[in-house]
């Protein structure tokens, strides 16, 4: 009878359900303020880098890493995000650094390349997961918390300078509970890796949006026919028929004579010109037309910015 009445109230206590999983909002701490500018304009053209993995916790991190902030950049609708993919084939045609802190040479070139305004690099630079539970007669619990750090720079791809150094922290949480032995007992959850990391990604996310708006809109001359101008951004980066653009002449590079680094170019107006159309079927470029000269004559690789 003892037997049949401790059954019972086993049974009571534990109802159907072995297992039970309980998932924690991701809490999020930053050491760099949030900025804000105010965004006008077509959308910027940008590169992401596969991240650096400074931990013990294998190299996906960095991959990891820099697929989420792709993934947040392109959820602002506020870039075209360079495929990672193409990206990496690019620069290992070019025999450059495909991962980890790029150096402003590198950065220039492509930009050149790739018609790029900015490229994110950026560094997993800590990562750990602690592990807390409890036993008693019939149940058991666990708590795993994962914590990281993930510190990125964006580059200016005319003048190699850093726009923006950012570091996010992001740390989540999950909490499995057995009920007699019954179910998964929890071994390590990857999911929170990535939950984690997403924490700590989306705290300076608005930060990139906020420094490489900053300055002003610009694409480049892809091809010249007369009064005719060709230019690398088209729809899919917002550029829409009637638009107004001034365009230079990029001539000799101006560098800091203490540092070396290049600080831009000297420019020479060409003229206004407006946007015909669209160019081909992919949406990734457009003509313009010159509507009004000012003496040079545009070139490929000549600068187009919004006119006022």
């Amino acid at each position: 009878m003892r037997y049949r009445t401790l059954l019972a109230g086993v049974i009571l206590l534990g109802g159907c359900s072995g297992t039970s999983l309980r998932r924690e909002s991701p809490v999020t701490a930053t050491d760099t303020k949030k900025t804000d500018s105010k965004y006008t304009g077509p959308r910027r053209r940008i590169g992401v880098v596969d991240f650096e993995n400074k931990t013990a916790y294998g190299a996906r991190l960095g991959t990891a890493a820099s697929d989420i902030l792709i993934t947040e950049l392109a959820k602002t609708g506020k870039f075209v995000v360079v495929e990672r993919d193409k990206l990496n084939r690019i620069m290992e045609e070019q025999k450059l650094q495909t991962s980890g802190a790029i150096d402003p040479r590198t950065v220039v070139q492509m930009g050149k390349i790739l018609g790029l305004n900015a490229i994110v690099t950026g560094a997993v630079s800590q990562f750990g997961v602690n592990t807390e539970g409890t036993e008693a007669l019939i149940t058991q619990s666990k708590k795993q918390t994962a914590t990281a750090t993930v510190d990125i720079r964006v580059v200016d791809t005319e003048t190699g300078q850093v726009l923006l150094a950012d570091s996010g922290r992001g740390v989540t949480k999950s909490s499995k509970r057995t009920f007699l032995g019954l179910g998964a007992r929890g071994g390590y959850d990857e999911t929170l890796e990535g939950d984690a990391l997403r924490a700590a990604i989306v705290r300076f996310t608005e930060n990139i949006v906020s420094q490489v708006n900053k300055k002003p809109w610009s694409c480049r001359i892809a091809g010249v026919n007369g009064e005719l101008i060709y230019l690398n951004a088209g729809v899919t980066m917002g550029v829409e028929k009637g638009m107004a653009l001034e365009c230079f002449h990029l001539g000799k590079e101006i560098r800091d004579p203490t540092t070396g680094l290049l600080l831009g170019n000297e420019e020479l107006p060409i003229g206004r010109a407006e946007v015909q159309g669209g160019l081909g079927d992919t949406g990734e470029g457009s003509v313009a037309r010159l509507v009004r000269s000012a003496g040079s004559v545009p070139e490929i690789k000549d600068i187009c910015r919004l006119a006022d």
